[in-house]
């Protein structure tokens, strides 16, 4: 038994912010550092350079994902996708993480090789093209830096040129020291060194979304608390068929049985119960996307062999 009420709650499906812009440019600089570093790896011979021309090629395959997603994840509702294409950010995400853990692990290898059998680097052009990915990867990080907590899919953006930084930086320390001692495995322990930095970002990254694509609770929100919120209404019996899962970023939903007393059906309280209990989930707990079924007695126990 779904209650009616005329009062307004805004159940609307808010676009998200449109970030689009930043991303496009982004993808532009990204782009430009990656074909000069592939330059710089052919002419130095440095893996370490290479590593991070790789790190960047998938960045810029990350971007190009994150712009498409982004795009998709401002399309309206339709009776075919009832949240529009809100979910697409989640998507992103994740693919840019997969990939990013598929170019560490190759990187691993390749550096563990290169250890046992290091090649000779020319640390010149290694110097002067670690400076260019640098430069470039700040000015991503600056264009990036006040939207990366908008949503997963710009988290993951941020996060792919911020590790870029972090491996330009690793890039000259090593282009540093084989200048100055000659040490040619300065290369490949720079590319382990890139690689320590991708993975555990990459896995954080994963999760946050393994667990929005597994329909989580929300981070921060405590189910039982909210559950006992929702008990100390006067009119509310019973709170079971309990549910908060998370569309996409900043829009988690929940669904839940609310068991009233009988006469609730009767003298008109459905309405207002309804309007309280929405408004407690949505100023309390954040939750503005909420759907109850209120039921009598004689109804929550015929369910409660079969929903818990």
């Amino acid at each position: 038994m779904s209650a009616g009420h005329t009062h307004g709650h805004s159940h609307g499906h808010a676009l998200p912010a449109d970030h689009r812009g930043r991303l496009a440019v982004v993808l532009a600089i990204t782009s430009t550092v990656l074909v000069a570093e592939v330059v710089g790896a052919v002419l130095s011979g440095s893996l370490a350079l290479l590593t991070d021309a790789a790190h960047m090629l998938t960045d810029v395959a990350g971007l190009v994902l994150g712009l498409v997603a982004a795009s998709l994840a401002r399309r309206p509702s339709t009776d075919t996708h009832s949240w529009g294409w809100r979910r697409a950010e989640v998507l992103g995400a994740a693919a840019q993480a997969a990939v990013l853990l598929g170019v560490g692990l190759y990187v691993l290898v390749e550096a563990v090789s290169r250890l046992l059998d290091p090649g000779e680097v020319d640390a010149g052009p290694m110097l002067v093209f670690g400076v260019v990915g640098l430069v470039g990867n700040i000015v991503g990080l600056a264009i990036l830096a006040g939207a990366r907590g908008a949503d997963l899919n710009l988290r993951a953006a941020f996060l792919e040129v911020l590790n870029d930084t972090l491996g330009s930086v690793a890039v000259l320390v090593a282009a540093g020291v084989v200048l100055a001692t000659g040490w040619q495995r300065a290369d490949p322990v720079a590319s382990l060194l890139i690689v320590a930095l991708i993975v555990p970002r990459t896995l954080v990254l994963l999760g946050s979304a393994g667990r929005v694509l597994l329909e989580a609770t929300p981070p921060g929100l405590d189910v039982t608390t909210l559950r006992a919120r929702l008990g100390t209404h006067p009119h509310v019996e019973a709170v079971h068929d309990l549910h908060v899962t998370q569309v996409a970023t900043g829009l988690p939903t929940l669904t839940a049985h609310v068991v009233v007393a009988d006469e609730c059906f009767l003298d008109g309280h459905l309405g207002p119960l309804l309007d309280d209990l929405q408004s407690l989930l949505a100023t309390d707990f954040d939750v503005a996307h909420s759907t109850l079924q209120f039921e009598s007695r004689q109804h929550a126990e015929h369910e409660h062999a079969a929903h818990p």
